[in-house]
């Protein structure tokens, strides 16, 4: 079989899909809608005579035929990007497009007071931010970079801090607090109502405490169960319950009053952020670049 210039655009569109396994996913990363991005690849499969997908309406999946071939293609389109990438060293500007997957702590804490200084200096890049507390493969995804706290990112990656550690603090409204009273202790937590939060592999976070030598976990009890600081701190800003949060969360609700600590004696502190990529692959310039910024800036400290 030879390969046209339209083979080459197909079979690039049958590698983000078989990345994606979904049809409007696949279609927003290469830039193409998802109708577009099904009749190219009917004519890449009526061209070569093999079925690569299995369609169904809930799922995409790989033929064995599709898995052999984008097994096939993935390092050659890897050197394709690479080589491509490497031209960067000849412009007067750097350009392209980063793809990071973030959770929505990163997105808030870590990149919103980074991105507005990064376009604006290097206003050729693109960012692509999908944001998700999922801990997802962000190979899989067509991502270059996924960032996390530290203590969850994949060991098969190579990671690297963005920021200082951070400290975990136990909120609640004042009109909440007035209610219900101030717990002296964590172990007085099961007397409250706590805003349990899902974990990115769907566990439910037990609130983590610390002081002098003595350390603590607990299950805490609670009607609402969530994934999203962002909610965690309306619910809690309502009166909804307690809420445990990263520091830096809670602060701006904290400074306007809306929200008070409690049990700031036994506050923890996790790892930071860091941000974790495939050591196989070279690392993209725009991605280098905004690790560079966040690391010049340091929005939580380093």
């Amino acid at each position: 079989m030879r390969i046209s210039r339209s083979d080459l655009a197909d079979l690039a569109y049958f590698q983000a899909l078989a990345r994606h396994r979904n049809f409007r996913r696949a279609g927003l990363e290469i830039g193409v809608s998802a109708s577009a991005l099904s009749h190219s690849l009917k004519n890449l499969e009526a061209r070569i005579g093999v079925r690569l997908f299995n369609r169904t309406s809930r799922s995409v999946t790989l033929t064995a035929a599709g898995e052999e071939l984008h097994s096939a293609l993935t390092e050659p389109f890897d050197l394709i990007s690479a080589a491509a990438e490497a031209l960067n060293r000849y412009r007067d500007e750097p350009a392209g497009r980063i793809r990071l997957n973030v959770m929505d702590q990163a997105s808030a804490l870590l990149l919103a007071p980074v991105l507005a200084v990064f376009v604006e200096r290097y206003p050729h890049i693109s960012v692509d931010v999908v944001t998700s507390n999922h801990l997802v493969d962000v190979v899989a995804q067509g991502a270059d970079a996924g960032i996390r706290w530290g203590g969850t990112v994949p060991e098969d990656m190579v990671a690297q801090r963005l920021s200082a550690d951070v400290r975990w603090v136990v909120v609640g409204a004042p009109a909440y607090l007035d209610r219900y009273g101030i717990p002296a202790h964590p172990n007085n937590l099961a007397d409250h109502r706590c805003l349990r939060f899902r974990l990115g592999d769907d566990s439910i976070y037990h609130w983590e405490f610390e002081k002098d030598s003595e350390a603590i976990a607990i299950n805490v009890p609670g009607a609402i169960l969530l994934n999203e600081t962002p909610f965690a701190l309306a619910l809690a800003s309502a009166g909804a319950g307690l809420a445990y949060l990263p520091e830096p969360s809670a602060m701006p609700l904290v400074a306007s009053g809306a929200l008070r600590p409690v049990l700031s004696d036994w506050a923890a502190t996790g790892p930071g952020f860091h941000i974790y990529y495939p050591g196989r692959r070279q690392l993209p310039t725009g991605l280098r670049l905004l690790i560079d910024l966040i690391r010049e800036l340091r929005p939580l400290g380093l």
